[in-house]
């Protein structure tokens, strides 16, 4: 498959997760649990296989190893029909693996391997020119990856604009102490970014999504849409300012990859040509029914 509609740039990894989990897990030489499955996971892989089961045309753009977790993405990719080019597939490199620990109530805690290639993405291992075919370039997600700094978010969307392409972003929490001020550059190039509450918040030093979001469209970014779980998502752009309500009746079981089902869906009416009102109501969708699943992508298995 070729001629991809949208490009997906970040993290590709296994999760391992397990439900329900306490703190009694340390305090035990053996612990049961209802569910341990392992699965492909990471904000990209996860944006990039919702689509892909949706019937998008997807490129990802990566780093994932030669090992055995690693030929586990390439042939769910594969399966999925994601398209991942060769040389994102480094020999060098060991394929980042995080466990997962959820909680009854769905709060999850992380064991991740900083030497994986969950934050190993440099700006040379991103094929630019994008082709030519995409829509979409969407990065996911900014602060991730340490060799990617605000100097080369630049000129990664820099490239995508110039080539007339729509340019989304995620991120997650500041890493470094970034500001708002060392990110307004690149964010003004951004036409759409989905924060999350806490996220949006931080960056700014603010105390409210609406504060954190009038701050952030100061930057020059097109449309900021910012994640806030069961309250919804909170709108800025150049006329409005408003909530979009969530999704009712709701059982929450694990909230991993709720974000990037909210990306995906939102990106999914985006390449339709609908309003952000409209992408943002379906990212309430499906971030809902990832919820109420174990795992970012198993509530594909249910359909939408």
């Amino acid at each position: 498959m070729q001629n991809p509609e949208i490009v997906i740039i970040g993290a590709a990894i296994i999760d391992v997760l397990a439900y329900p989990v306490n703190v009694k897990v340390f305090e035990t030489g053996s612990y049961s649990t209802e569910d341990i499955h392992m699965t492909t996971g990471a904000d990209a892989l996860n944006e990039a296989t919702i689509l892909a089961k949706k019937g998008r045309r997807v490129q990802l753009e990566t780093v994932i190893g030669q090992d055995d977790a690693g030929k586990f993405i390439q042939a769910h990719c594969n399966d999925a029909g994601i398209m991942v080019r060769d040389a994102c597939i480094k020999k060098d490199e060991k394929t980042g693996m995080n466990i997962v620990l959820v909680e009854q109530d769905g709060t999850r805690s992380f064991l991740t391997n900083p030497h994986g290639t969950l934050r190993s993405l440099k700006v040379e291992h991103i094929q630019m020119p994008f082709p030519e075919s995409a829509k979409i370039v969407c990065f996911a997600s900014i602060f991730v990856f340490p060799k990617i700094g605000p100097d080369k978010l630049v000129q990664i969307f820099s490239q995508a604009k110039m080539q007339g392409k729509i340019v989304c972003a995620d991120m997650t929490k500041r890493k470094k102490g970034e500001t708002l001020e060392d990110m307004a550059e690149a964010f003004s190039y951004i036409d759409y970014l989905f924060p999350n509450d806490e996220e949006a918040m931080l960056l700014t030093e603010t105390e409210s999504v609406e504060e954190a979001a009038e701050c952030i469209k100061s930057t020059g970014v097109g449309n900021v849409i910012i994640k806030c779980g069961k309250r919804g998502c909170y709108i800025r752009t150049d006329v409005e300012k408003c909530w979009i309500a969530a999704e009712e009746n709701v059982n929450c079981i694990d909230t991993t990859g709720a974000g990037d089902s909210f990306a995906a869906g939102f990106l999914n009416a985006l390449l339709d040509g609908n309003g952000v009102k409209r992408c943002a109501k379906e990212g309430n969708r499906y971030g809902a029914e990832a919820v109420q699943h174990i795992g970012a992508t198993a509530w594909l298995n249910d359909g939408l």
